[in-house]
């Protein structure tokens, strides 16, 4: 592998078709504003570099980038790429990976509207991340130990598992397919609606109206917190602990909890009310 250190890099396509080449401290930065620096690029380290330039991993296979930054300015900085790792990164450029297959994720800081858009195989540890519309029509989702902020997240998401994190968003779960949520602090409006197969695990849920509209819904040791209108139209397993402020209308299955401040069923509703109603007895 061929090692370049310390140079910059402000041309367009300046490693354009590169090959096992390690970058070591460079920066791609300058006038000239260059565009694609490592497009169509094969088996690329990069370790301490700065990446100030649009677009700079395009259709590439095989990098790996090590405590390295991406700025506001490095837009669009990871598409259609194949094999991907960062560790210790900070990855701030926008939309900053897209239709990118097996890319793994440790230790790093990103912010980043529009993150992770129809991608495949990703996983994640020991980060944090801010944006809207996180991981849009994604799938392959393995996400450990994350800290989120950002709404509109996971939406149209498929197969994916989430453990130990704390998420605060809004609108997040929207239309997804087979999630498991495991141990995590879910906190936002709006949560899991029009999913099916959402199961939650040990999970803190917090805000208004979550979990309507859902389609083989399962609720597992799970608690919830300011949690009115809950469940609408659902069908649902849940099992809770603590008080639910409010359950309206849910449609199949069975919710069992310590108690509820108003369960609403109304004789407009769209779907019967088949589904029952429980209060956990205390032993």
């Amino acid at each position: 592998m061929q090692r370049i250190e310390n140079l910059t890099f402000p041309s367009e396509r300046a490693l354009y078709g590169s090959r096992d080449l390690w970058l070591d401290r460079c920066v791609f930065e300058g006038e000239e504003d260059g565009e694609s620096a490592l497009k169509e690029s094969k088996d690329i380290r990069l370790t301490g570099c700065t990446m100030k330039l649009r677009y700079p991993f395009w259709h590439d296979v095989n990098i790996r980038l090590e405590n390295c930054e991406m700025t506001e300015t490095c837009r669009a900085p990871v598409w259609y790429t194949k094999n991907a790792e960062f560790a210790d990164c900070t990855l701030h450029g926008v939309k900053t990976l897209r239709e990118c297959e097996s890319v793994r994720i440790e230790r790093s800081d990103i912010v980043s509207p529009e993150f992770g858009w129809r991608c495949a195989d990703v996983s994640m540890a020991d980060s944090s991340i801010e944006g809207e519309y996180m991981f849009f029509q994604s799938r392959g989702l393995n996400l450990d130990r994350i800290r989120q902020k950002g709404k509109y997240s996971f939406q149209y998401v498929e197969n994916a598992e989430i453990r130990d994190s704390v998420l605060d968003t809004k609108d997040a779960f929207w239309h997804t397919k087979n999630v498991t949520v495991r141990n995590t602090v879910i906190r936002g409006e709006y949560l899991g609606w029009y999913s099916e197969g959402l199961t939650l695990i040990g999970c803190t849920v917090i805000g208004t109206q979550p979990l309507c509209y859902c389609r083989n819904l399962t609720l597992i040791d799970c608690r919830t917190e300011q949690a009115d209108l809950a469940f609408e139209y659902s069908e649902v397993r849940a099992d809770i602990h603590g008080e639910v402020l409010s359950v309206k209308n849910p449609y199949r299955g069975s919710i069992t909890a310590d108690g509820y401040g108003e369960i609403i069923l109304t004789d407009n509703a769209v779907y019967p009310h088949e589904c029952e109603i429980r209060t956990r007895k205390n032993s």
